[in-house]
């Protein structure tokens, strides 16, 4: 097998964009105060980015996906504890997957 230049390339090139976002954006955040609007968008980000994950599967999932949603929304309102809904949610689909 031999290394494929452009290959490499295109992998360190993603690399530094990748280092250059998240480096730009602290430094960013260091030079200036950004307004108590954006730093309020910036702090609801990872949920954003969450349902965009979820939705997909949620959607092409079928029945299991949305039963394990429906159980993972159940136990995380009734215990409020992440293990036993993400561990009841992969049960459902574990479960779902045999019968």
């Amino acid at each position: 097998m031999s290394l494929r230049w452009d290959v490499l390339l295109a992998i360190l090139g993603m690399a530094l964009a990748t280092y250059l976002l998240r480096a730009g954006g602290y430094a960013l955040l260091r030079a200036s105060r950004p307004p108590p609007f954006v730093m309020s968008m910036l702090g609801h980000m990872p949920g954003c980015i969450f349902v965009a994950f979820v939705t997909p599967a949620l959607v092409t999932g079928g029945w299991p996906s949305l039963l394990a949603a429906a159980c993972v929304t159940g136990v995380m309102i009734g215990t409020r504890s992440y293990l036993l809904a993400i561990l009841g949610g992969v049960a459902v689909i574990w479960l779902s997957r045999l019968a």
